[in-house]
């Protein structure tokens, strides 16, 4: 029995810890975001008319001829897709020469 109020009190005291915690917590943010409020007045917003944003150019033509080796159309061109996006360049700006799955 003494250990059941031992662990019923220690339970408490940390709950208790908690709950004050999170009322200090609350108490200093109401206090930064009011102290926020007043030093910053709100910005004036004037309308800007945007400029057009040119469309980027893309490369002309393709990049010759490929072989495949043993590799699928679809997986050659899945495969190329996944170049072109990781190195961020337009698949008609890369040659790919050929293609040969490593067994």
């Amino acid at each position: 029995m003494n250990n059941f109020i031992v662990a019923l009190v220690g339970y408490a005291v940390v709950f208790l810890g908690i709950v004050l915690l999170m009322i200090v917590v609350t108490i200093i943010g109401k206090f930064f975001s009011a102290k926020a409020k007043k030093a910053a007045p709100a910005p004036v917003v004037t309308p800007v008319e945007e400029a057009p944003v040119p469309a980027a150019p893309t490369a002309p033509g393709s990049a010759g001829e490929l072989k495949l080796h043993d590799v699928e159309p679809k997986t050659a061109a899945m495969l190329m897709a996944i170049v072109a996006d990781k190195l961020g360049k337009p698949l008609n700006e890369l040659r790919f020469i050929s293609i040969k799955e490593v067994k």
